[in-house]
């Protein structure tokens, strides 16, 4: 453990001398990853030094047995004897946790897409609702959320919608929220009282850049349509949205949210590449043993792995068999209890796992 803790304290050092670098700062994305990865690096630089201080002090307190005849001392002693080695078990669980190998992609911006499944016009209506619910909670972090494409639905709500979202541990938070969210309720258009299921998926996919994904562009298909808005209203004349066909793959991509054909290519540039990024990682993933992997980060999304139920004002999670009985406040944004408990589930597995 003494090597690992000196290699973190290495790699601090290493990376407060390249913030420092004249040329660092003036490459600005290479400064923000820097200046992301510094602050997790000193978080738990931090842990390990409380930790270290913490073994100082019992080494001290266990000195005092050996000396000290005071009678009155040393039961001073042995309830500070308590207190370190409480705060030791705490510290240690937590160092464990922190050192367990983080997901590489955690601290990158994200791709979201949300698709209206089972339902007909409720389950585009629920995407509504769950978009809502993600662009309140994205708010309250402070994170930007923009929007690339849409497919509105005819009673409201989306049959298909997809943005961008960038901030601090935008991915490393929302990963959880792949797979498949069902409803169950009584739709604003049912008559006659009948409670129904709908069902939308979510696809959070990280951003990456060309290193880590090469496109031929000689194997994409660039084709430029008007852009439209709800119910088919068009939003200008000009030949602005884009659409890529990568033809190995057979994965289509299309933005229509920018005026310009220039911002709308390039959204869709990422959107493509962090979809063929991901059907890599997911080949990659099918060659791990399944004992390996964690139910909660398996990022299936064909997977059930929610259910809002109204009449009950629950919301479950399937995979950590979690239940919150605060629907309306969850549907506002306030999901941060329910992600806190995945990344712990996921934490625990992962721990066991090394």
């Amino acid at each position: 453990m003494q090597k690992q803790f000196k290699n973190f304290k290495n790699k601090l050092k290493e990376l407060e001398t390249l913030l420092g670098e004249s040329s660092i700062a003036q490459d600005s994305k290479r400064f923000i990853k820097l200046s992301k990865e510094h602050k997790e690096m000193s978080k738990i630089v931090d842990k390990i030094e409380a930790y270290e201080q913490n073994q100082e002090l019992l080494v001290e307190n266990q000195e005092i047995f050996r000396t000290e005849k005071d009678e009155a001392f040393l039961l001073m002693a042995k309830e500070e004897k308590k207190e370190l080695e409480a705060t030791a078990i705490q510290l240690e669980k937590e160092l464990k946790r922190m050192l367990v190998p983080a997901d590489p992609n955690d601290s990158k911006d994200i791709i979201l897409e949300l698709r209206a499944g089972t339902g007909g016009n409720e389950a585009a209506i629920w995407v509504g609702d769950l978009f809502r619910m993600y662009h309140r909670f994205i708010d309250l972090q402070g994170w930007q959320l923009t929007i690339a494409d849409f497919t509105a639905g005819s009673s409201g709500g989306y049959k298909e919608i997809i943005a961008t979202v960038s901030g601090h541990d935008v991915y490393g938070q929302l990963k959880y929220e792949s797979g498949v969210h069902r409803v169950q309720r009584v739709p604003a258009t049912e008559t006659q009282g009948r409670l129904h299921t709908s069902a939308a998926s979510v696809v959070v996919l990280p951003e990456v850049d060309d290193v880590e994904v090469h496109i031929d562009m000689k194997e994409v298909k660039k084709e430029t349509f008007c852009s439209s808005g709800p119910g088919g209203q068009s939003v200008n004349t000009t030949y602005s949205a884009v659409r890529l066909t990568h033809m190995p793959s057979g994965i289509v991509v299309s933005c229509q949210d920018e005026k310009s054909q220039i911002k709308n290519y390039d959204k869709a540039l990422k959107v493509l590449r962090a979809r063929l990024y991901e059907q890599a990682l997911k080949e990659q993933q099918d060659s791990i043993s399944q004992e390996r992997k964690s139910i909660v980060g398996s990022q299936d999304r064909s997977a059930k792995i929610r259910t809002y139920n109204y009449p009950r004002s629950a919301v479950t999670d399937h995979r950590i068999h979690y239940t919150n009985h605060n629907l309306p406040g969850m549907l506002d944004g306030n999901i941060g209890e329910i992600i806190e408990a995945l990344r712990v589930a996921d934490h625990a597995a992962r721990v066991k796992n090394q």
